[in-house]
C-alpha cells in the first residue's frame, strides 16, 4: 500500500511516501523558519499562508522522487491534529480533496502518534511494548504503549513543553528564533557545575512536567549575571543540563513504575545531543534500550505522518468526506490498531 502523507500542524511543510512494502519511497520538507525569524515565534496566519504555496509544488517533488504518479496511490494521510487549526487545514483541505479525486480513502492521523511511530522508519525497530517519551515545542508527555493506538498517559506538563522553555529561554538570551537548538549549541561551550538550577518536580512521586519555574529561574539568573559570552554559555549548560536531567529522571521512574526496559523518544527536543547521551547512558545502566528517530525525523516531517497514517489505512480505518481538524487531541483518545 502506497500512502501519500501530509504534514502541516505547523511552521514546517512536510510531504512523504511510504510503501508498506518498500519502506520510504520519498520525503520533501520545507521549513517556514527564515519566514518567522523577524517576529522571534510562527505567526499562525502567515504559516497557513505558506502552506498553500509550498504544498502542492512539494507533492509532484514526492512524487517524481518516487518514481510514482498520483494515480499509483492506495491512500493519502494528513495531520489533523493538534496544531494551528489554519495550518492543519491546508493539509486536510488537500489531502481530502487528493483523495476523494482519486477514490481512494483518507484519514486524519494524528501528529503526536507520528512523532511517538516515527522511529519505526529506522532500520532497529523497537517492539511493542514500551514507554514513549515525546517531548517537542508543545508537548512533554511520557505513555504507556501497548500497540499502535493502546496508549496510556503516564505524564505531561503541567505548563511549558520542555522545546517551550527552551525557545523563551533562549529568547531571554537573545538568540534568534528557532531558539531551542541555538541555545544548545551555546550550551556545549558552557563549564559544568558553574550555576545550580533547579530539577523540577523531582522531590515528589509522579511523572508530570513543570518547566515554567525553571524558566523564570533562568530569567532572574540571566538578569543577575554580566553578559560575556563565556558566563552566557554557562548559564545555557545549566539550563540544558536541568531539562535533561529531568527528562531522565522521569524516564526512569516511568520504566521502574512500568518495569519494561525499551523507551522511545521522539519530537523535536529528542534531537538535542546530551539528552540522547545521558538516556543511552541511562538504558545501558539497567540493561535497557533507547530509540530514537534519526534527526531528520525529530522535527515535523511527512513521513511520520505517512508510517503512521498507513498502519491505520492498512486496518481499514479511514475519514469520511468532512474535513475535521483538531487543534487540541488527546493522544489517548486514539482507537487502537488490531494486530
Amino acid at each position: 500500500m502506497r500512502v501519500l502523507g501530509i504534514e502541516t500542524s505547523c511552521d514546517e511543510t512536510g510531504i512523504a511516501i511510504y510503501d508498506t512494502e518498500h519502506g520510504l519511497l520519498a520525503h520533501q520538507l520545507y521549513s517556514q523558519v527564515k519566514l518567522h525569524a523577524d517576529y522571534g515565534g510562527v505567526v499562525p496566519e502567515l504559516a497557513s499562508r505558506d502552506h498553500v504555496r509550498k504544498i502542492l509544488p512539494l507533492i509532484s517533488k514526492a512524487l517524481a522522487e518516487a518514481k510514482l504518479s498520483s494515480a499509483d496511490l492506495d491512500g493519502i494521510a494528513y495531520t489533523a491534529g493538534p496544531g494551528l487549526v489554519g495550518a492543519l487545514l491546508v493539509g486536510a483541505c488537500v489531502g481530502r480533496s487528493m483523495a476523494f479525486g482519486l477514490g481512494i480513502p483518507a484519514l486524519g492521523v494524528h501528529h503526536m502518534e507520528g512523532h511517538l511511530l516515527a522511529p519505526m522508519l529506522e532500520d532497529d525497530v523497537p517492539e511493542f511494548p514500551f514507554i514513549a517519551l515525546l517531548v517537542s515545542g508543545g508537548h512533554s508527555q511520557l505513555v504507556a504503549v501497548e500497540g499502535i493506538g493502546r496508549y496510556q498517559l503516564l505524564g505531561e506538563s503541567i505548563d511549558d513543553a520542555a522545546g517551550e522553555a527552551f525557545d523563551k529561554t533562549a529568547k531571554l538570551m537573545g538568540l534568534d528564533y528557532p531558539g531551542g537548538p541555538r541555545l544548545a549549541a551555546m550550551a556545549a561551550q558552557g563549564r559544568a557545575n558553574q550555576y545550580q538550577f533547579p530539577r523540577p518536580m523531582t522531590d515528589r512521586p509522579g511523572l508530570d512536567f513543570s518547566f515554567s519555574g525553571l524558566k523564570t529561574f533562568a530569567a532572574n539568573t540571566i538578569a543577575a549575571n554580566s553578559d560575556d559570552a563565556q558566563t552566557r554559555a554557562d548559564i545555557a549548560r545549566a539550563f540544558q543540563d536541568a531539562v535533561v536531567d529531568t527528562l531522565v529522571i522521569k524516564c526512569r521512574r516511568a520504566l521502574q513504575q512500568t518495569g519494561l526496559k525499551r523507551l522511545v523518544v521522539a519530537g523535536g527536543v529528542s534531537a538535542n545531543v546530551e539528552l540522547r547521551a545521558q538516556l543511552h547512558q541511562f538504558a545501558d545502566t539497567i540493561g535497557g534500550k533507547v530509540y530514537f528517530p534519526r534527526p531528520a525525523f525529530c522535527t515535523d516531517n511527512g513521513a511520520m505522518i505517512a508510517y503512521a497514517g498507513a498502519q491505520r489505512l492498512l486496518a481499514g480505518e479511514y475519514s469520511d468526506l468532512s474535513i475535521i481538524t483538531r487543534p487540541r487531541w488527546p493522544l489517548d483518545q486514539l482507537p487502537s490498531v488490531c494486530c
